[in-house]
């Protein structure tokens, strides 16, 4: 289980940034390039590279993250994410996902089949079994309905009428569930920044961010708890000329090590 904590830990520093990759495609036909530094306490420690295309209100995304230099001597941790549903009329509707987490010890995988944001099915490589201990709060059916991959997650198409940098590109509560753990992202209006990286230089929303746990994860567990009185998580979105998403920027978050700090130095769009 070492893996799979580590793996879900990474997913709570990058997640935000990572799981909203495919905004850029889902709404014509384009692919995208995103290039992410990833930094602890100021000192770099991995990159994420992800890649997004889009054909006849389909979307696809594939991301890759890495650590680098010291931490990746201390933990060879890679992973690899892929997700694909529809788009249509604003919503997200994914269809499949899937992870591969590996360290110099083990290598994990998850597929998940879903329909309508309905989770039908869940492969495991070695097998998972969930925590039955008391402490556990306990997925049901009803935990795997109307939510979304982690890729997934942060898709935000921007309401009809709203302006994609201001309020309209924040307030929102989203619905997750990883394979493991079903938990919601609220995001909620700070701000406005001009910043400027390699493929888009403009405005950007600042958003505060919360992580909510709702079932598959222990009431008294540190990182959980931890998670879900953390008040220092931010999200910047930029928005996507011609098409009507935001996408992350950066993302900065308070951690049991310290600050991480998700940020781009390439988003760029093509047709």
């Amino acid at each position: 289980m070492k893996l799979v904590n580590s793996s879900k830990s990474a997913f709570y520093a990058c997640a935000v940034a990572a799981t909203v990759f495919s905004c850029a495609g889902v709404a014509r036909a384009e692919n995208m390039r995103a290039s992410y530094r990833v930094s602890l306490i100021g000192l770099p420690i991995g990159v994420a590279v992800a890649s997004s295309s889009v054909a006849d209100a389909h979307y696809k995304v594939n991301l890759n993250v890495r650590l680098t230099g010291l931490a990746a001597l201390v933990s060879n941790l890679k992973m690899a994410l892929a997700s694909s549903g529809d788009y249509e009329e604003g919503a997200i509707a994914p269809s499949a996902y899937a992870t591969t987490a590996s360290n110099s010890r083990e290598t994990r995988t998850l597929r998940m089949a879903l329909n309508a944001g309905t989770v039908r099915q869940v492969q495991y490589s070695p097998q998972w079994e969930e925590d039955k201990s008391p402490e556990h709060v306990p997925l049901t059916a009803e935990h795997k309905q109307a939510i979304l991959d982690p890729l997934s997650a942060f898709v935000m198409p921007v309401a009809p009428g709203a302006d994609p940098v201001g309020p309209g590109a924040c307030n929102r509560r989203v619905p997750v569930y990883d394979g493991y753990t079903r938990f919601d992202v609220t995001l909620n209006f700070v701000g406005v920044k001009e910043i400027k990286t390699d493929g888009y230089a403009g405005p950007v929303t600042v958003c505060s961010a919360r992580y909510i746990p709702i079932a598959g994860h222990k009431v008294n567990g540190r990182t959980i708890r931890f998670m879900a009185d953390n008040k220092d998580m931010e999200v910047w979105l930029a928005p996507v000329p011609n098409v009507r998403v935001v996408v992350p920027y950066r993302v900065q978050l308070m951690t049991l090590a310290g600050t991480a700090v998700i940020e781009a130095s390439e988003l760029r769009f093509t047709p």
